[in-house]
């Protein structure tokens, strides 16, 4: 693995295929600062990711303005969210294996949100072939925080799309969105659309249906509800390139997670050993809390108070059949 201070982005992780040959199965660009405004390709998001309906929402009585990045939404924390801030960094010690410590202190008023937030990240190269994410975070005053990284996964090393790859979700429901892509408030199952992956499918079978919640994202880009007993780490998604045999379970602690297929990706985009993308080229499975959860009180809430710490743990694990 190797890691920019640039956002946090993760710009290599090579991983082996079932014959024991190394692949990048990230996406990303082929220099640190072809980063900037890339899509948040790899990076850390934040403070909020995912969107917020018109940049506002109201804490305490008082209404909070985020710049609007994506037509009437903020996205992923406004203008400047954490992909493109430089954090300070240090290796870590650890008998699971390599790790680096990543922290940022978010001024308050900073895009727009309230309180200073100081905010911590683990990445650990696990000796048990995963890659492990680790947040905290603390603040001085009431405000907002739901985090994630925006890895874009390809487990043929980039060398085709992704239409191939299976995809398995242990998430039975979704919260279905407009087509400002934000949610209506309502948790929807998926039985009987095409958004249903509770049994394996490869991923191309039915992108490109014709179905309104397809339509409206041009692909998938969709928050689906993770199905757990309880707290504590869940799986919630299994995802094969049958071609290389590379498989990746997805686990957090996280009660939700986004799949995209990274519809907005421009063809023709420059990527890493000179390959090229473009839509479908790659899949994220961000595990976050739900989009627009501060204008939602059905959704579990992302407020983070003074003398609380907000805290979660996602697991990316690799293994070949």
């Amino acid at each position: 693995m190797k890691v920019s201070s640039l956002g946090g982005t993760v710009t290599e992780l090579t991983v082996p295929d079932r014959d024991g040959r190394f692949a990048d199965v990230l996406l990303g660009r082929p220099r640190v600062e072809d980063y900037h405004g890339s899509g948040y390709m790899s990076a850390l998001i934040g403070r909020v990711g995912n969107r917020i309906r018109n940049g506002q929402f109201v804490l305490d009585g008082v209404r909070h303005q985020i710049p609007l990045n994506a037509g009437k939404v903020s996205l992923h924390g406004g203008d400047e969210g954490f992909d493109q801030k430089v954090w300070s960094c240090r290796p870590l010690a650890s008998p699971e294996g390599p790790a680096l410590e990543m922290t940022y202190l978010s001024p308050d008023g900073e895009e727009g949100f309230p309180g200073n937030l100081f905010v911590r990240v683990v990445y650990t190269l696990m000796n048990a072939n995963a890659w492990r994410l680790q947040y905290w975070a603390v603040t001085d005053a009431p405000t907002v925080v739901n985090l994630t990284q925006h890895a874009y996964f390809n487990l043929n090393g980039g060398e085709a799309d992704i239409r191939d790859h299976v995809l398995q979700m242990d998430c039975s429901r979704v919260t279905p969105a407009d087509a400002t892509l934000l949610p209506s408030g309502k948790v929807v199952p998926v039985a009987g659309t095409p958004l249903d992956f509770t049994s394996p499918m490869p991923i191309g079978a039915r992108v490109d249906a014709r179905h309104k919640l397809l339509a409206n994202a041009g692909g998938y880009d969709h928050n689906y509800v993770v199905d757990r007993a309880g707290p504590g780490l869940a799986r919630c998604a299994v995802l094969e390139d049958p071609a290389s045999g590379r498989r990746m379970e997805t686990w957090t602690t996280e009660p939700c997670v986004q799949l995209y297929t990274a519809n907005f990706l421009a063809k023709g985009t420059p990527g890493k050993h000179g390959q090229v993308y473009g839509p479908r080229h790659g899949v994220c499975l961000e595990t976050q809390h739900a989009p627009d959860a501060p204008n939602q009180p059905g959704f579990q809430s992302i407020r983070l108070d003074p003398g609380e710490v907000m805290q979660s743990t996602t697991i990316y694990k690799f293994t070949t059949f």
